[in-house]
């Protein structure tokens, strides 16, 4: 049931939505609108995907806050939805909530549909009937799947996915572009690129492999280390999404429909690639967390798993053009502050 307090009407600055706001990402954004003065609801389910508590734990730092009111609902339910925006007169809406993770898509398929499709489905329509300025959603760099072009570019074709997640993420792109089309609601879809950084999830490899190196248990490297990931700051990310937020999403004018670019449209929507334009080899970023820990993994060594891609590498020149900003935080200076903050949030 929709547990949101509304604001009072006669607020100054204009009210945001942020769903997912008890996971990594929507934490560390809603934290950082809070910092500069806007009016926050956060949305979450609290689900047991990973450990609730982090998820508390984040929410206990956003309640610090006048300013912020949390919601907890699920994206699903469509009459709480319903209410929700029929409540609140939302400016801006940013759209984190999703059941994340492309393993997990393998024996947890419905999940994603209830979540991505039928979640999505009530924010597009929350944004409609609620008149809302802009729409910025998370994407994914798993869209590109099949795709070994490199860089990846938001002007690629990214019809072949190889997860259901990545279905999903590329389902959300097509439906939010219609709506863009049809209801003139401008929306920006951002495709990130493995985040990493403090309040990371549990179940990313930053996290996964700093507990287990420190409680001296193995850690699984896949495709026998050779693998290269965009790894990209959760700094980075959030300096992005405040800009995205700050310019509604326009129509194109050089659009043309005898040859459609995929990255723009004569819609008000756009696309953006937010990764850091420096893929890494696996092995470095796990011989630069060895050297944070001062201790040295066990590895166990495993094939390619189903539904991951060997690669991912992000081109960022859109994001600049159109911005002025690309993410340029080293994994020496982003996994120096994570396991800073391991150790103190869990006194290791």
């Amino acid at each position: 049931m929709n547990q949101t307090v509304p604001f009072c009407a006669s607020q100054d600055k204009g009210l945001v939505l942020v769903t997912g706001a008890a996971g990594f990402i929507g934490f560390h954004f809603a934290l950082r609108l809070l910092r500069e003065g806007r009016q926050v609801v956060g949305l979450d389910n609290l689900n047991d995907y990973y450990d609730v508590n982090l998820k508390e734990a984040r929410l206990h730092q956003l309640r610090k806050h006048e300013n912020f009111r949390f919601s907890r609902l699920d994206l699903q339910n469509r009459e709480d939805m319903e209410k929700l925006f029929r409540d609140q007169p939302f400016d801006e809406v940013v759209h984190l909530a999703a059941q994340a993770g492309v393993r997990y898509s393998l024996t947890n398929p419905h999940a994603y549909v209830d979540s991505n499709l039928t979640g999505f489905l009530h924010i597009l329509e929350g944004c409609r009937q609620g008149a809302v300025k802009h729409l910025v959603f998370a994407s994914s760099s798993s869209v590109y799947g099949a795709n070994t072009a490199m860089p990846f570019s938001v002007h690629h074709n990214v019809d072949h996915p190889v997860s259901l997640y990545a279905a999903s993420k590329k389902a959300n792109e097509l439906m939010a572009h219609t709506y863009a089309h049809l209801f003139r609601i401008p929306c920006t879809g951002l495709r990130f690129f493995t985040v990493y950084g403090p309040w990371g999830r549990p179940d990313m490899a930053l996290f996964l492999f700093t507990r287990s190196i420190l409680e001296g248990r193995p850690i699984q490297v896949f495709n026998h280390g050779k693998m290269k990931r965009d790894f990209t700051y959760i700094d980075d990310i959030v300096e992005g999404m405040v800009r995205v937020l700050r310019n509604p999403a326009q129509p194109s004018a050089q659009w043309n429909g005898k040859a459609p670019d995929p990255g723009s449209s004569k819609a008000p929507y756009r696309i953006y690639n937010m990764g850091n334009h420096e893929p890494v080899e696996l092995m470095d970023f796990i011989n630069t967390l060895e050297r944070h820990l001062g201790r040295e993994a066990l590895k166990e060594y495993l094939p390619l798993q189903p539904g991951d891609v060997p690669e991912t590498y992000a081109d960022t020149d859109d994001l600049k053009r159109d911005f002025g900003f690309a993410p340029t935080t080293s994994i020496e200076k982003g996994i120096g502050h994570f396991v800073t903050w391991y150790r103190n949030h869990y006194g290791v």
